[in-house]
């Protein structure tokens, strides 16, 4: 798996993940939205756009930011693959568990 979810471990990229949800947005569109400085969110924006869950786009004078569906998608999925993976385990685990100790009974 990539590294999307330490991407999404920050309050602060999931916000600013929420307001990419309703439409593209330029850097100080996303910057206002916060009461930290233009450098901090441009660090969260580098990491989103590191795991490629944003894109830039230079229009202007203007960095645009956009949201990419396709990968939280393929992130999402293999998340639910790596739980149900796990799940799978455990039932395993769990059933062997049962079927030994109703084996057991059986012959006490």
């Amino acid at each position: 798996m990539s590294d999307v979810y330490r991407a999404l471990g920050d309050s602060t990229r999931r916000f600013i993940l929420n307001m990419l949800k309703e439409g593209d947005l330029t850097q100080k569109e996303i910057v206002a939205a916060f009461d930290i400085s233009q450098p901090a969110i441009k660090k969260h924006l580098n990491i989103l756009m590191e795991e490629n869950i944003i894109s830039e786009k230079i229009q202007g004078k203007y960095r645009v930011y956009s949201l990419n569906k396709g990968k939280l998608q393929l992130a999402y999925n293999e998340m639910l693959q790596y739980i149900a993976d796990l799940l799978d385990n455990k039932l395993e685990s769990l059933k062997n568990y049962v079927e030994k100790g109703e084996s057991r009974d059986d012959q006490g």
